[in-house]
């Protein structure tokens, strides 16, 4: 998997991995458009995940 996949609405999976997730916040998860690498990044950071544990993640919400 290349790039950032999100299932529906990213609002919605947002809100469901700062409920998995509880030390994310708003400015972790906040996607900008051609940004998603920089995402990806703070998650991993966040998380203490490799980006393709995060890319997973991100893909099962």
């Amino acid at each position: 998997m290349n790039k950032l996949e999100v299932k529906g609405n990213w609002n919605e999976s947002a809100g469901k991995l700062k409920q998995q997730y509880a030390n994310l916040t708003d400015d972790d998860l906040l996607l900008v458009k051609g940004k998603e690498e920089e995402l990806l990044g703070r998650l991993q950071k966040k998380l203490g995940k490799t980006k393709e544990e995060v890319q997973k993640i991100i893909a099962e919400i």
